[in-house]
């Protein structure tokens, strides 16, 4: 029997096997690698799904705020003093001009009465000056009126030396004597004369004078004797008082603040209102204020010029009716109305998404299931709505929660 050595064409085909199931693999690698990652679940309930409308939408800034009477009387000291009395505590109804502290300073007292001295002192001296400069008046007149009386005489008696000379019963010496003792008088009445005018114009100016020291320490003394008066602290109108910290026994410098009393009268809205949404506010726009028990329809009346820590100031006058449990200080939140935007796109205001921005929003696809980011640029914004310029349509639902932990994927899966 003969063996016949059969060939293994098995073994020859097994090259062709193991490129084919390499081949198999580096396809399926290849496929594997171009798959997306399964995406993430999130809990439905946990998100917070709007829907982008269109129509009209107001756009309003909001922020909180405490009410404020309009009118309110700041009381400053006029005098340094110390604090001998205290008649009133805070909460407490003034009228107006009743007490509301006394305070004493002895320097103040005697300044008012060194002053009240030296006026006394001017108006003797006025008295006497005024007596004085009369008797020297009526004594230059006095004066005058005798040089008057003996050039009257002279001219009489040089008119007789003139005819008798003419005549030749009288000396020619007698007649030249009696010319000079005229020329003299006349000069002498002239000069008497003119003391007079310059007694007259000096005593009016010597009495101005002495009425002007008189007048200066006339406005001293009531200076000092309003200081004295303002030591008992007086209420400069109706009111409340809101606030008092000083003590007996305190001591206050000149301009320290004493009290606050509020006047009677409607209340105001002071709002700090974020420093990047008061761009836009005007005076004049009107606001709502929230007292968390009622709404009171107001109007912006004043805008700081300036922001501080972060946020601007800004009044709103209450044109509505007050609710009775309204009261100043108290806490209230302030909305304001900025414009009426008509016909636009809009959607709740996402938590990341800031006016005239480009952000990436999760829509909700058809299943309801599937959200895919979608990149969406807003527009103006308001409080609780911002507008949608492009990359959404009316109907489309997205997500307005906080999804940044999911920033690294394209799309979510609710559960």
């Amino acid at each position: 029997m003969v063996d016949i050595i059969r060939t293994n064409k098995k073994k020859k085909r097994t090259p062709y096997y193991i490129g084919g199931g390499t081949l198999l693999v580096l396809l399926v690698g290849a496929k594997v690698m171009t798959l997306e990652p399964a995406p993430p679940s999130v809990d439905a309930a946990a998100v917070f799904p709007d829907t982008v409308t269109r129509g009209d939408m107001l756009r309003q800034v909001r922020g909180p705020g405490t009410l404020v009477p309009e009118n309110i009387r700041l009381i400053t000291a006029l005098t340094a003093g110390r604090v001998e009395q205290k008649l009133v505590m805070p909460g407490d109804k003034v009228e107006k001009g009743a007490t509301l502290l006394i305070l004493t300073n002895p320097d103040v007292q005697l300044r008012a009465l060194d002053a009240q001295r030296q006026l006394s002192d001017a108006q003797s001296q006025l008295i006497s000056l005024t007596a004085n400069l009369e008797t020297q008046r009526l004594t230059q007149e006095g004066a005058v009126a005798q040089i008057q009386s003996q050039y009257n005489e002279a001219v009489r008696t040089a008119k007789l030396q003139e005819e008798l000379a003419s005549k030749g019963i009288g000396a020619a010496n007698e007649a030249s004597r009696a010319r000079d003792q005229l020329n003299e008088l006349n000069q002498r009445l002239e000069i008497e004369k003119k003391r007079l005018n310059v007694l007259n114009g000096s005593i009016q100016a010597q009495i101005d004078a002495q009425k002007a020291q008189v007048e200066h320490l006339k406005r001293t003394v009531a200076f000092n004797e309003e200081q004295i008066a303002s030591m008992n602290v007086r209420a400069e109108s109706d009111g409340v008082v809101q606030q008092m910290d000083l003590e007996v026994g305190e001591w206050v410098n000149a301009g320290a603040l004493l009290a606050r009393v509020e006047a009677p009268g409607r209340l105001k809205a002071e709002l700090r209102i974020p420093e990047t949404q008061a761009i836009d506010i005007v005076i004049g726009q009107d606001a709502s204020i929230d007292t968390r028990n009622g709404v009171i329809q107001g109007r912006v009346v004043r805008i700081d010029p300036g922001a501080t820590t972060g946020t601007v100031g800004v009044d709103v006058a209450l044109i509505g009716d007050i609710p009775a449990s309204a009261r100043s200080g108290l806490s209230v939140d302030g909305t304001i109305t900025i414009e009426h935007l008509k016909n636009v796109l809009s959607v709740g205001r996402p938590i990341y998404g800031q006016p005239n921005s480009q952000v990436g929003i999760f829509k909700l696809e058809a299943d309801g299931r599937t959200a895919v980011r979608t990149n969406v640029k807003l527009g103006r914004a308001s409080v609780n709505d911002i507008e949608v310029l492009s990359g959404l349509r009316e109907g489309d639902i997205v997500i307005l929660s906080d999804m940044s932990q999911y920033d690294a994927f394209e799309r979510v899966r609710l559960k």
